[in-house]
């Protein structure tokens, strides 16, 4: 039988489903060789040979293909149609000619599909083709860039920025934008700006409003209405004069469908309708994908085929009507800077398949519903609109309102499908509906209207002094009083927003760099490494984010341009359409990128710490507005602030005046809670030494100390705060019970030695040794307050606990998440358990953790068999209990006694 192979189990089953029992179809789970993990894996002499490696778990998926193909030689490659598929095929090939388990004279067949369904494979199989090279090529050259980077850059930023974790192609520039996002709000100064409004009624007494844009026959720009007083000058000037409307303006406007998604947009929409982050959303379109309910999921293309555009208009004349069906399909135009790999738009595989007619989970259910409704959309009739400008004035022109709105006069394509807005999108008035109203109409102002919303401005001082005095003083003058029709509402100029992971993709696309398929893994690494952390659904860089961009953008700044990425994707881009080639490519790289490299030999850590201050200064020393350094030591007075980095890593704010001072506060700006961050705090005076108690803050967190550091007392006392105790609540008294750390419980009653308790790098704990022991017992308390409360039976009932089971005392058994019922294959329950280390899946005795991405709620029973698979594999111990129970053996019949041998003699 020929031998199918692809990337992985679930996409192999039904694969298997489609060609029979004629094929054998084989999972190589992913990339069966990678690169060896060490400096030299590839020759930069010019050869750009590389130096890979078959991984343990892969081996045996080597075998498996090997072992298949024994019988029929016939390899059909099916991997995914992409470039990094036509890498797995190729690496495949390679590996299965080192292991001699195909000779280099055998066809080798590759197939590829848009689509998992049994048409489009039996398709691909009936037109097999050759693995394209160009492609493997562009492959090579972005993992021997990639590795090139890491393996030369990162070492650059351990040895001259300490703390720092590693440096990416395009991961780097990634988060250029992320902390030049958070610099430019730093930077930003807001200005201040007036609006004025008012709730106006026609003659049939419907109530519209309208917004001030003209004042003395001038058209008023955003900051003409500067301050208070001019926006009470111009409330007063509607306020005082009948108006009249003086034209009514409607234009019909017609609004087109979106494209079908591609990965990226998929990605942005996800990401704005669920709050799905890109690599939740890129997992669970894979499980639609291998399920064949939608189109390859990994593109940049938005073409689809003729046969499925003609399904749409199908499906909408059937479900909607022929007035949603245009009368020609409509054809779009990819604008992607860098659409060189293109294929097929994500689409549903079947047109006609609504969500609800599918048995999905949650997450794929919402996105399987996304990719229909816009697939459908992009094929359907425009939305017809009427767009309404009504004009309002008074009789000597001085001022001029306007009222804007929109009436929808057919939904079109809206009846299905409207894309979501970026929390940054600008937003207007022209969504409004507005009543009947005609030209002459007398615009009658109406009291009161704006009662509560000056009372809000008010109350959250959004308002002047001047206004609010205006209207205690004459409470019967309409101008801003509770009972006014006329509203001056003061706003401020706002900072540009942080990034989201549907914005940030949208850039990266916009700039041309990176990859649709590469966009969900360089947002996690960036996240992942601590270099950006996600809070909602904002993306903050971290301040060792931060120090990277600098350090990065001032030595190697060729290498995080946005202009230089985009134009290497580029480069790639042709070396994948056959156009270059791709060692010349990593030839002009290697030229400058080592030279560049070799600049940074001589560079000293002071050097590059002194143009970290400078770039960074308005972030870690800003402006107190009082005129003074902000670099002084609030401590000594006379030593400067500096950014100074720590031995053990990390990065943290010290006094130039070091050792006579030592003052340190964490790497960051200065904090809201007192001075500054970390500022030295007296809480009090300890009544016996006399000694005062002090809360300081370290490279390594707050704690308070007893004392200052002296000739005599070098090493004063000691404790670090919890975690759960914000420096804010520490007071003397608070300070003082820290202090009294270690605590004495008492004596344990069985052999006398004392037990004491004590806060710990993992915790509360509580500490007994006996006589006899080597080294003594440690037991977790549950609570840090029971450091200060535990009693004498408690401990040593802990402590006993924590004897009779060592490896996990008073440790509750695993709990179970979620049951996934018996394993389809081999039998046995398997089940979602909470471990200590994050969720895990128990099955026989193999524990599979589950991949970070993937939570038990979502987790299917196919994702499961898959992990088992992957876990027991891996360890020779649980092998055996992955594999199929044997067949019981019959009971052997009894034998009859056999009579004792006699020897001969």
């Amino acid at each position: 039988m020929p031998v199918v192979v692809v990337e992985s189990p679930a996409k192999a089953k039904t694969i298997n489903g489609y060609l029979g029992k004629d094929y054998t179809v084989l999972a190589s789970y992913g990339h069966v060789r990678d690169l060896v993990g060490k400096d030299g894996s590839v020759d930069t002499d010019g050869s750009w040979d590389m130096t890979w490696e078959v991984p343990a778990d892969s081996k045996k998926r080597i075998k498996d293909i090997a072992d298949a193909l024994a019988d029929d030689p016939n390899l059909i490659l099916a991997t995914d149609p992409d470039r990094e598929g036509e890498a797995i095929s190729w690496h495949l090939q390679e590996a299965l000619l080192a292991r001699r388990g195909i000779k280099k004279d055998m066809p080798v067949s590759r197939v590829a599909f848009n689509a998992i369904t049994k048409k489009a494979v039996q398709e691909a199989i009936a037109n097999p083709r050759d693995i394209d090279t160009p492609l493997v090529h562009a492959y090579l050259a972005r993992r021997a860039l990639d590795y090139l980077v890491g393996f030369n850059l990162s070492p650059v930023l351990w040895r001259k920025l300490p703390g720092s974790k590693s440096a990416g192609r395009v991961q780097s520039v990634c988060l250029r934008l992320v902390v030049e996002r958070e610099m430019e709000i730093e930077a930003f100064d807001a200005r201040e700006y007036w609006s004025v409004r008012a709730m106006l009624e026609t003659p049939r007494g419907q109530q519209f409003e309208a917004r001030l844009v003209a004042l003395a026959g001038k058209k008023l720009d955003r900051f003409d209405l500067a301050d208070a007083t001019q926006a009470e000058l111009a409330v007063q000037a509607v306020e005082s004069r009948d108006l009249t409307v003086t034209s009514v303006e409607a234009k019909p406007a017609t609004r087109n469908p979106s494209p079908p998604f591609m990965t990226s947009t998929l990605q942005q929409e996800a990401s704005r309708k669920f709050g799905m982050g890109a690599k939740a959303c890129m997992s669970t379109a894979q499980r639609l994908y291998e399920a064949g309910h939608i189109t390859y999921m990994r593109t940049d293309g938005i073409d689809m085929a003729p046969e499925a555009v003609a399904e749409a208009r199908a499906a909408i004349q059937d479900r909607y009507g022929k007035a949603y069906t245009p009368a020609e399909p409509r054809t779009y135009k990819n604008k992607a800077k860098n659409a060189q790999e293109a294929h097929e738009c994500i689409r549903p595989t079947d047109m006609s398949k609504a969500t609800d007619d599918l048995r999905l989970e949650k997450d794929q259910k919402q996105l399987y519903d996304l990719i229909w409704k816009r697939t459908l959309a992009s094929q359907m009739a425009a939305a017809k609109m009427e767009r309404t400008t009504v004009t309002i004035a008074d009789a000597g022109g001085q001022v001029e309102l306007r009222a804007t709105g929109q009436v929808v006069v057919f939904d079109g394509f809206m009846k299905v499908y409207t894309e979501g807005r970026d929390d940054d999108a600008p937003t207007g008035d022209d969504d409004k509906r507005l009543p009947a109203i005609h030209d002459g109409d007398i615009a009658k102002k109406v009291a009161g209207a704006y009662k509560d919303d000056f009372a809000k401005l008010v109350e959250n001082d959004k308002t002047s002094d001047a206004l609010v005095d205006a209207v205690d003083a004459q409470p019967s003058n309409a101008r801003l009083a509770p009972s006014a029709a006329v509203l001056g509402q003061q706003s401020f100029t706002q900072p540009p927003p942080r990034y989201t992971e549907a914005t940030l993709v949208k850039k990266m696309e916009e700039l041309g760099i990176g990859r649709p398929s590469t966009y969900a893994s360089i947002l996690s690494t960036i996240v992942d490494r601590g270099y950006a952390r996600k809070e909602g659904n904002r993306l903050f860089p971290e301040d060792q984010g931060r120090l990277v961009t600098v350090f990065l953008s001032n030595y190697f700044r060729r290498y995080v341009s946005y202009d230089f990425t985009a134009g290497l994707e580029e480069e790639l881009d042709e070396v994948s359409a056959g156009g270059k080639n791709y060692k010349d490519v990593l030839d002009r790289f290697w030229r400058d990128f080592s030279a560049a490299i070799g600049e940074t030999s001589e560079l000293r850590i002071t050097e590059v710490l002194d143009k970290i201050n400078e770039v960074l200064s308005p972030h870690i020393f800003p402006d107190k507005g009082d005129g003074s350094d902000p670099r002084l030591c609030p401590k000594c007075g006379e030593g400067r602030l500096s950014m100074r980095t720590a031995r053990s890593g990390g990065a943290f704010i010290g006094c130039g005046n070091y050792p006579e001072c030592r003052y340190t506060r964490p790497f960051g700006p200065p904090g809201m809670e007192g001075e500054n961050q970390g500022d030295e705090r007296m809480l009090g005076v300890e009544p016996e030494s006399g000694m005062e108690v002090w809360l300081k803050s370290g490279r390594f967190g707050p704690y308070v100390q007893l004392g200052e550091a002296t000739e005599e007392n070098k090493k004063p006392k000691r404790s670090s705060l919890p975690k759960t105790w914000p420096p804010e609540s520490i007071d003397f008294d608070k300070g003082m019970q820290l202090l009294t750390l270690p605590r004495e419980v008492g004596t344990h009653p069985e052999d006398g030695e004392p037990i004491t308790t004590n806060l710990g790098r993992y915790g509360p704990y509580v500490m007994h040794k006996r006589p006899e022991d080597a080294k003594p017992v440690y037991a977790n308390l549950s609570d840090e307050e029971e450091v200060f409360t535990i009693g004498m039976n408690r401990a040593v009932e802990v402590l006993a606990d924590k004897r009779a089971n060592p490896r996990g005392a008073g440790r509750a058994a695993a709990k179970a998440l979620r049951d996934l019922g018996e394993h389809p294959e081999n039998g046995g329950a398997m089940a979602v358990m909470e471990g200590r280390f994050g969720p895990y899946i128990k099955w026989e005795k193999v524990n599979a953790t589950l991949p970070k991405d993937v939570s038990p709620e979502e987790l299917t029973v196919a994702q499961a068999v898959e992990l088992i698979a992957a876990k027991a594999a891996k360890s020779p111990k649980k092998k055996a209990a992955a594999k199929k129970p044997a067949a019981k053996k019959k009971p052997a019949a009894k034998k009859a006694t056999a009579k004792k041998a006699v020897p001969k003699t």
